[in-house]
């Protein structure tokens, strides 16, 4: 059978579907888990039981027009230090809820832009973190830096802070481009972010890029991955832009009309694709990650360790995730937290006293072996559907069922399935979010299906 045409495969796979960053996803949280029901979560987490830590901090010192973050421009020393310390009035309540000083692993500072914290604020966080958890002393410290405005102050207080990776945010480096998303950063800024943190001792350097953009070409969305390669990057995160201004109001300010069209924005994603993979030596993980083939994400991969949460895909396996400051998620055995999305929600919550969670879900057995599923799919593009139903004392045939509707990708080469295991080809890599949708029965039990972004 010949390839189907770029046009053809959108035309009957590019629907909507969550990033399954989680299951079940964030949209099906509900206000029945709040403060009481997550502290005694807390209270109830094993002795053993490593954790990882994300704190967000949702502030920009200006907002981009594509941004889906949670976040805000918001420039006032005051709000900053105020915000800081909420976050240390948090971490003192969850520290208390769990009862002893937990072992951690990761830390991940996310937002926003969590370097417009003043430095001694950072310093500050970072210090009552590591008194009130034992931070692992080969913990990775991770923290997304915007290059356009890094202050000098802020490189000694990464050094003070521990840091060991940072994410900085290129999107694209054409002019044009970049005009047309309120982001104006030349490859020099970015250049000169890298070159310095890798002087202070950050042994590990992260990339995003996004396709999909107003005015972006296939030519375009090439050159800048091509330019990208040169800052020798770790890893690359390769992310498809999200419009949804019914979601967040200010991308309403870019024009539908200006947007690439379904088959282009394939085509975009699969020439970054090709310049990273056949020019720059880059490993394929999962569905929008690569990796320098001896980085510990590859080797994650290439061994089956590869995790997929809220931060999008990792190599760290602690099994509960903490999250400290607004809008940030917890993931629990019993199931996920969600704090307040807001800052001003937030810290009222704090100010109160007691913990800022608002939403959440508690996890069934069968939300447990989905997601299982689907994490295995997000990860290793294939499951063994009979041996993990088996794993969890469960009946396949409901996961067996589903992957009837596998029918089509197999027409078109995307995937197989033969009864017991799913595997999705690699030219169906830029498919996963469709396949596991298959998997996800609130997704296709739910009346009103939440407006998520596009498949691809």
């Amino acid at each position: 059978m010949a390839p189907m045409s770029p046009t053809d495969l959108v035309a009957r796979y590019d629907g909507r579907a969550p990033r399954y960053t989680s299951y079940p996803t964030a949209p099906h949280f509900t206000g029945d888990v709040g403060p009481s029901v997550y502290a005694r979560w807390l209270a109830a987490l094993p002795e053993a039981a490593a954790l990882s830590l994300y704190l967000h901090v949702p502030f920009c010192d200006r907002l981009c027009f594509y941004c889906g973050c949670n976040t805000g421009v918001v420039r006032l020393e005051s709000s900053h230090r105020a915000y800081a310390r909420r976050l240390i009035a948090e971490m003192k309540r969850v520290a208390s809820a769990i009862g002893r000083r937990a072992r951690v692993r990761h830390i991940h500072w996310g937002g926003g832009t969590p370097t417009t914290l003043p430095a001694d604020a950072l310093v500050a966080v970072m210090g009552r973190l590591r008194a009130l958890f034992d931070v692992a002393p080969d913990a990775e410290v991770a923290i997304e830096i915007d290059p356009t405005s890094l202050a000098s102050d802020r490189l000694a207080a990464l050094r003070e802070m521990g840091v060991t990776r940072i994410s900085l945010g290129v999107q694209d480096l054409e002019p044009a481009v970049q005009q047309a998303i309120g982001r104006s950063q030349s490859y020099a800024q970015t250049q000169t972010c890298a070159d310095l943190a890798r002087a202070l001792g950050v042994h590990s350097l992260n990339l995003d890029l996004i396709y999909g953009l107003p005015l972006q070409t296939r030519e375009s969305v090439e050159r800048t991955a091509r330019r990208a390669l040169d800052l020798g990057a770790d890893r690359v995160a390769v992310f498809g832009y999200a419009h949804v201004p019914w979601m967040k109001k200010h991308q309403a300010v870019i024009p539908e009309a200006s947007l690439p069209g379904a088959v282009e924005r394939f085509e975009q994603q699969q020439a970054i694709h090709r310049v990273l993979t056949e020019e720059g030596g880059y490993v394929a993980i999962g569905l929008d990650h690569y990796a320098k083939r001896g980085d510990a994400m590859a080797q994650a991969a290439a061994c089956g360790r590869l995790r997929r949460g809220f931060q999008g895909y990792t190599t760290d396996d602690a099994p509960v995730l903490v999250g400290f400051g607004a809008s940030a998620i917890s993931q629990l055995p019993q199931g996920y937290v969600q704090n307040a999305p807001t800052a001003a929600g937030y810290g009222a919550l704090i100010d109160a006293g007691g913990l800022a969670s608002v939403r959440g879900i508690a996890l069934t057995a069968e939300d447990r072996l989905r997601r299982d599923v689907i994490e295995q799919l997000m990860c290793a593009l294939q499951v063994d559907l009979v041996g993990t139903a088996a794993a969890y004392g469960a009946d396949p045939a409901p996961l067996i069922a589903n992957a009837q509707g596998l029918a089509r990708f197999a027409e078109d080469g995307l995937a197989q399935f033969d009864g017991r295991c799913v595997a999705v080809s690699e030219p169906g890599r830029p498919f996963l979010r469709s396949v596991a949708a298959l998997f996800d029965v609130y997704l296709a039990e739910s009346s009103e299906t939440p407006r998520h972004a596009r498949a691809i």
